[in-house]
């Protein structure tokens, strides 16, 4: 299993990076590619305007097909909130999975509020949006995708059962 790319989706507080995480360490040989952590050095103070999110979007997905390229392993820990930079990653990447992690935006809203490990993530978002900034599931839409390779709801399935959907997965690819 060489330069398979898991881009994992959904609404901030769905779980992504708690579950990037646990693949990492089923699997350490993947690279994570955090939104989080690009949009600091591409975009040290975002305004998340969609030209913003056009130009970092498209970056991940060119990032993590040149890794693919070279035969790394990838996730892709995004929110992506557009169909269509997963549909891009879909086109340009050979080996690519889409993670669709569905979770009430409540749930969402209560994790996001709650969390003490956020990886390099704003805190206070889902506030934010209350007051106006753009963000998914507030203010901005969030295109859930259509054909998910995995779709988990982290509301009624623990981070465990996920990972063990998700390895299989990874195996059956290998």
């Amino acid at each position: 299993m060489k330069g398979i790319v898991l881009w994992i989706t959904g609404l901030p507080g769905s779980g992504k990076s708690t579950i990037a995480d646990g693949i990492k360490d089923r699997f350490p040989d993947f690279v994570i590619l955090r939104m989080d952590k690009l949009r600091k050095i591409v975009t040290p103070e975002p305004t998340y305007s969609e030209e913003e999110r056009e130009i970092v979007y498209r970056c991940i997905v060119y990032m993590a097909k040149i890794l693919s390229d070279l035969n790394h392993n990838v996730i892709i820990d995004a929110t992506g909130n557009m169909r269509r930079w997963r549909e891009l990653a879909r086109e340009i990447i050979p080996n690519f999975a889409e993670i669709y992690l569905k979770c009430p935006l409540d749930i969402c809203i209560k994790r996001e509020t709650t969390r003490k490990k956020t990886r390099g993530a704003p805190k206070g978002i889902y506030k934010k949006g209350m007051a106006g900034w753009p963000i998914p599931g507030i203010n901005v839409p969030y295109e859930e995708p259509l054909n998910p390779e995995i779709t988990i709801q982290t509301d009624k399935t623990s981070v465990e059962e996920a990972l063990s959907v998700i390895k299989s997965y990874i195996e059956k690819q290998g």
